[in-house]
């Protein structure tokens, strides 16, 4: 039985055996014919509707290999104050949504202040606890970095988190202080820095399930059909699996924390839209709060002054043997290891624990994954290709922060930021992530970034050496994304037996300048063959199917 037909616009299936079909049918939630349209329209039965794309292009719905639905949704509760730079591009706003929030709140109501950036917006001032406590004497203030690798709290968040001079500090993060001892109120890395941030970003047992429904349909929105979850807590294992088998509109591959315990899923528990594969670490933090460990300082402008950390270099937030002993244990429970490692001393560091994992313990296939990789240079691309480990770009980065960092930051080592073509040109396989709720989910405007490497702010373009193609980029948040994520036989690609899951576009990535590919909509999100974004207009029945 064929209870849908795709057809009448261009069809990259990124099945490299079979690029394009003229056709698609989907039976049950799965594909089970691509090719001619008179081949497939010859499957059509009465009930079956005809899906008619009028030229819109149909592909694999977008995979986000690196994203973190339960923080993101987070960012959507009561008395989170959300300044990310798309939604207050200027000092001014950010300062003016903060204290209108403050204002509106009632004495005691804890608040958080989400996606300070100080890079975007040089204005901002340093959101010590002195300043906060003046900004919000009567209520539980705390400002989450865009980054999520710093915070701050005033004295009355601080005392709401239950931190005091004898709060040590949790694996692999710190809360900052002065040479007395005592807290300063900044708290660097995780889960230090989301201690800190407050119960506004926990949500409770009755808001949960609505926010992370919110969450999914933005990701839907979006075209993106599966999402790695990179900081995944055992905590949240009902509410993921809950939602995700409710919902059936984005498959989650989740990551545990590597400091979270390790508690055994149910058998037979895998449903396809929820499943746990491995394991995350942070070997290093951000560039944008000086905590990226590079072989090299920052600059010395005003800028690197301002945030206090000119001619500095960053360090390590583990050390080689914790990050040896991590991989070692996740490969013999055949756990899939992800480490987040963003400055190039950063990266030797964990190739060279990788290496040694591996020699003690030999494993194929292991798909080791390094996660934004923006200092990776092309010998240690060529050494991670070696190793069999695999790479996910934040090519973001460059997109919107590429003007500080070649003026203010790192001068001409910018130009090899997030080098996709070294890596692609090396050998490993990679996929292109947003890191939500660092930057929103947006795989178009990844892929325009990886291809063009143009800045939004001065139009600029970041290393031309580094470009990638469009169909490089479109297999990096496709079926490169999906391998990468150990779903590959599932999804990723439009080929018989797999998953229904697809995006429709109002114009083909493949047929336009590569310029405009930013400005692509999406016109409906397909998950196992179910609608779950855009209106119906492109469907009709099967009786109105065209005489070929």
């Amino acid at each position: 039985m064929t209870d849908l037909i795709f057809t009448g616009g261009p069809i990259h299936t990124m099945d490299r055996l079979n690029p394009t079909a003229e056709a698609i049918a989907v039976s049950n939630g799965r594909i089970t014919a691509a090719g001619t349209a008179g081949d497939v329209l010859a499957l059509a039965e009465p009930h079956t509707t005809i899906v008619r794309l009028e030229g819109k292009a149909l592909l694999p719905g977008f995979v986000e290999a690196h994203g973190h639905p339960t923080l993101g949704m987070a960012f959507r509760g009561k008395g989170v104050i959300d300044v990310r730079a798309p939604i207050c591009p200027t000092s001014g706003q950010v300062m003016a949504t903060i204290t209108a929030a403050i204002a509106e709140a009632l004495p005691g109501e804890a608040l958080t202040v989400v996606g300070w950036e100080e890079l975007l917006r040089p204005d901002l001032p340093e959101p010590t606890r002195e300043f906060l406590d003046l900004l919000a004497p009567a209520n539980p203030l705390a400002v989450l970095h865009n980054s999520a690798h710093s915070a701050w709290g005033n004295s009355l968040a601080m005392k709401a988190a239950g931190l005091g001079n004898d709060t040590p500090d949790p694996k692999g993060s710190r809360f900052v202080r002065d040479g007395s001892g005592n807290l300063t109120g900044r708290a660097e890395e995780l889960p230090a820095t989301l201690i800190m941030a407050g119960s506004p970003l926990r949500a409770t047992h009755e808001s949960a399930p609505g926010l992370l429904a919110a969450e999914y349909a933005a990701y839907s929105a979006a075209g993106v059909t599966t999402v790695g979850e990179l900081a995944f807590d055992p905590k949240d294992r009902g509410l993921l699996r809950a939602v995700s088998g409710k919902q059936r509109s984005i498959r989650i591959r989740a990551y545990r924390m590597s400091n979270r315990p390790a508690v055994p899923a149910e058998e037979g528990s895998d449903d396809g839209f929820f499943r746990e594969v491995g394991v995350k670490l942070w070997a290093d933090g951000s560039p944008w709060v000086g905590s990226f460990a590079a072989s090299f300082p920052y600059l010395d402008t005003e800028t690197t002054q301002k945030l206090g950390f000119a001619g500095t270099k960053g360090c390590c937030k583990y050390t080689q043997n914790q990050v040896y002993e991590l991989c070692l244990s996740a490969l013999a429970k055949g756990e899939q290891i992800a480490i987040h490692a963003q400055g190039d001393a950063a990266i030797d560091m964990v190739l060279d624990a990788i290496e040694a994992a591996l020699k003690q313990q030999p494993t194929e296939n292991h798909r080791t994954r390094l996660e934004h990789c923006c200092l990776m240079t092309a010998h240690q691309f060529e050494r991670a290709a070696g190793l069999g480990v695999t790479c996910s770009l934040f090519l973001s980065h460059v997109r919107y922060w590429g003007d500080v960092m070649l003026a203010d930051l790192f001068g001409s080592r910018a130009e090899n930021w997030t080098a996709a073509r070294s890596a692609l040109d090396a050998g490993v396989r990679i996929s292109l992530h947003n890191d939500v709720p660092v930057t929103p989910s947006e795989p178009l405007r990844n892929i325009h970034a990886a291809v063009t490497r143009r800045t939004v702010g001065s139009g600029r373009v970041v290393g031309p050496r580094q470009r990638i193609t469009v169909e490089e980029a479109l297999r990096a948040v496709t079926i490169d994304a999906a391998w990468q994520l150990q779903s590959e036989d599932e999804i990723g690609s439009l080929e018989v037996g797999k998953q229904a899951d697809f995006v429709v576009l109002d114009a083909d990535p493949l047929g336009i300048p590569a310029e405009a590919i930013q400005d692509i909509q999406v016109v409906a999100t397909y998950v196992h063959g179910v609608q779950t974004h855009g209106a119906g207009r492109w469907t009709v029945s099967a009786d109105s199917a065209p005489v070929l």
